[in-house]
């Protein structure tokens, strides 16, 4: 893990620091699963943010002003997040056009959560395509 990405993880209270952990290892995962190549670690803005080629930025990150949730932020001006909520509306719960809120108190719905990762990591590969091709 990318030192200051490190050190901010060591920062999240457990809870939240279990979640991000779980939703990083799923990046790494799909990058992986997905031969998308080289995941980009980095600090974004203070939040921990993840990348590869094909795709569009990830962000994540928990905050002490909403300490029962933790967020996925995705590009704003992209489809994706408008995407995730006509596929995952049901079980998911977004912020505007840019973030998906997941209650620490409830298990991550792995499923969703992947494929809405999928979408933004081959984001470039799909963009043209209706709900990103799935």
């Amino acid at each position: 893990m990318n030192k200051a990405v490190q050190e901010r993880f060591d920062e999240y209270p457990e809870d939240a620091r279990l979640c991000l952990e779980a939703l990083r290892s799923y990046i790494y995962e799909l990058a992986d699963a997905l031969a998308l190549g080289q995941v980009e670690e980095s600090l974004k803005w203070g939040e921990p943010s993840y990348r590869v080629k094909s795709g569009s930025p990830i962000r994540m990150d928990w905050k002490s002003t909403s300490p029962q949730y933790c967020c996925l932020f995705f590009h704003c001006q992209t489809k994706l997040v408008d995407t995730f909520r006509a596929l995952h509306g049901d079980e998911l719960v977004f912020e505007g056009n840019r973030a998906i809120v997941l209650d620490l108190s409830q298990q991550i719905p792995e499923f969703a959560i992947k494929h809405c990762l999928e979408l933004a990591l081959t984001y470039h590969q799909r963009k043209h395509l209706p709900l990103l091709g799935a």
